[in-house]
């Protein structure tokens, strides 16, 4: 076998579909978010970002900024090894406890980025209990369906946000199994939320353990940005609570929430937690400034809502096909790979604006989409640019506009 033949053919098809992905060369301004610099072929020129997940701007708060650099003056660049041998720091600890606290829970426990939460958590879980039974939901992100996976446990696959699907699965299968029902709170990729309440009646009528994921809500929804299911009042009947570190909060990292017990079997069992190296001691600390930061701060979960319904109403008005969202999450359809991408480089090329195009395997073929994520400190003056901005393009690649 040609090798290297073998990987260029592969890429070929990739960049034939118009599924290639090409990473954007960006270098934040700290100070001056959502702005950064984009460099390409030795020129680099100013940019507005529009799809960034530090949904809140909490990379660019001064406090979380200080709070690393006094971490990173203490206690040196890295942990110094895994959680069990050496890498532990107080900040660590620290940052559990107010997680944790955050949840309501008893514990919490760290991983480097929500992936990792979840891919060892789940597979933790489904592999250590005999017999367990997996229930997720159809659009669950692809690192719980890996850990799902890697569970080995049976799955069973339930139709997106549907209560009624749930039961009639878990109905079917022994009452006596262990369970676990897996599903998100905000979609990231259609910006729909699930029905968090009718989802846990059917965990409890069946004695299932639930497992939710709040990436996309931690910080930005809940009267403490606890998420959905605080928002909701129904984070006490939660299993386990999922998180990351690395969108609301605007550093990088991930965790869950959840009993004393449940949290001591994973720290124990799971060997993405055991194996990895922990954490640089400054990212806990900045981490634990930005929860406590945000925590208090109502006003930019505010400014954050009426920023991403103010940008929807003017796409609306000017014609663009805005995809149905109740969250911050604003995608807008284009529906071909190929026109995605084309409409990415010209906002980019020609504009300055940066927006990620969204092709498959992220969503289903025929529903490629420019996903864009207004923060607190988007400007309207910066809405009208890309809106008109769109329009052009829009009229340009001759691509359908809004019924």
């Amino acid at each position: 076998m040609n090798y290297q033949d073998f990987f260029s053919d592969k890429l070929s098809e990739l960049r034939n579909s118009g599924d290639y992905r090409v990473f954007a060369d960006l270098e934040r301004e700290a100070g001056a978010y959502p702005k950064a610099v984009f460099r390409e072929g030795g020129q680099e020129s100013p940019v507005t970002v529009w799809c960034s997940n530090d949904y809140l701007g909490q990379g660019q708060n001064p406090d979380v900024i200080a709070a690393m650099h006094e971490a990173l003056d203490h206690c040196g660049a890295g942990a110094g090894g895994t959680r069990n041998i050496s890498g532990t720091n107080h900040y660590h600890v620290l940052l559990e406890q107010e997680l944790a606290d955050l949840h309501q829970r008893e514990a919490a426990l760290l991983f480097t980025s929500g992936y990792v939460a979840n891919m060892t958590t789940l597979s933790t879980l489904g592999m250590r209990m005999p017999g367990c039974l997996l229930y997720s939901d159809a659009w669950n992100h692809n690192s719980m369906i890996e850990g799902i996976r890697h569970s080995r446990a049976e799955k069973r696959i339930f139709k997106h946000n549907d209560p009624a699907d749930l039961d009639r699965l878990m109905r079917a299968d022994d009452p006596d199994a262990p369970k676990i029902v897996v599903f998100e709170s905000v979609y990231s990729m259609d910006g729909d939320i699930a029905p968090i309440g009718e989802i846990l009646d059917v965990c409890e009528k069946y004695n299932a353990l639930s497992y939710l994921d709040e990436v996309h809500a931690v910080g930005m929804y809940g009267a403490t940005g606890a998420g959905v299911a605080e928002r909701d009042g129904v984070m006490d009947r939660v299993s386990v609570m999922q998180g990351t570190l690395a969108k609301g909060f605007g550093v990088v990292g991930g965790y869950i929430a959840a009993t004393r017990e449940l949290i001591d079997f994973v720290r124990s069992f799971g060997n993405g937690f055991i194996f990895t190296t922990s954490m640089p001691p400054s990212v806990a600390a900045g981490a634990l400034a930005s929860v406590k930061y945000v925590r208090g701060a109502q006003h930019l979960r505010d400014k954050h809502q009426e920023r991403a319904a103010t940008l929807k109403a003017k796409l609306e008005k000017a014609g663009i096909p805005v995809m149905p969202s109740v969250s911050h999450i604003v995608p807008v359809l284009v529906g071909d790979p190929r026109l995605c991408k084309l409409a990415s480089d010209a906002l980019m090329d020609r504009f300055n604006i940066y927006v990620q195009p969204i092709n498959y395997p992220t969503v289903a073929r025929g529903t490629e989409r420019l996903r864009i994520t207004p923060t607190p400190l988007h400007t309207d003056a910066m809405m009208d640019d890309l809106v008109a901005a769109l329009v052009d393009i829009w009229g340009d690649l001759s691509l359908k506009w809004a019924a």
